[in-house]
């Protein structure tokens, strides 16, 4: 691994971490202000990262990800993982702020992720592609805000997905509560914890193109043009 991959991997661990341990505390912090102080309580809305780090999602699927394809010499994957979900009562926040909350709840995430993608992207508008006379600092930090674009669109889409477990699904059902359409909630309740093995199928199938990179690809085109 010569110098730049190194770079690369740093930019992109960091990038990760800023990805999914923001797109958590967002939860907590909407449910937090409709009343719901379990996250709180339990030390979720901290920046430490240890207080969010999942063994599976935040160690063990990033690194298969990274340097399985470095493995194979086609240089190191892709990032993506997910940190432990905060803990959030959802009954006190529809109690206090209605369905609406609860999908406001259900978003944050999302919005967090696109959010800092865009923000990412316009510092890269301003930043020149760096060259090998540049400071090892400043190809990091490009290198930090070209993963940080590449990750949040991609955690971003994949959670909008309707998948049973998802941030997606979770806004289906309490909209679907709303509109009084029950059978539609329930669906999603009865096969939610059967959403991980519905994703990971899903993306071993063409549908993958479809429903992921495709949608990835034409965000990004739109942040990068």
């Amino acid at each position: 691994m010569d110098f730049i991959e190194i770079l690369k991997l740093i930019a992109a661990v960091a990038a990760l971490a800023v990805a999914i341990i923001g797109h958590e505390i967002m939860h907590g912090y909407i449910a937090y202000k409709y009343g719901d102080t379990t996250a709180k309580d339990a030390g979720r809305l901290s920046i430490n990262p240890l207080v969010h780090i999942d063994p599976v999602g935040t160690i063990i699927v990033p690194a298969l990800l990274y340097f399985l394809p470095l493995l194979f010499g086609h240089g190191g994957g892709i990032l993506f993982g997910w940190a432990k979900p905060v803990p959030i009562d959802m009954r006190t926040v529809e109690r206090k702020g209605g369905y609406n909350a609860a999908m406001q709840v259900d978003l944050a995430g999302i919005v967090y992720n696109f959010t800092i993608a865009a923000f990412a992207s316009i510092a890269l508008s301003m930043m020149p592609q760096p060259t090998t006379a540049d400071g090892f600092i400043y190809i990091l930090l490009y290198l930090f805000m070209v993963q940080t674009v590449l990750i949040n669109v991609v955690l971003g889409v994949f959670n909008l997905l309707p998948i049973p477990q998802f941030d997606g699904a979770h806004f289906i059902q309490h909209l679907s509560l709303k509109l009084g359409y029950y059978k539609v909630a329930e669906f999603f309740v009865k096969y939610e914890p059967y959403g991980m093995i519905i994703a990971l199928v899903l993306l071993m199938t063409p549908l993958a193109n479809y429903v992921l990179f495709s949608p990835v690809e034409a965000v990004l085109r739109l942040l990068l043009s």
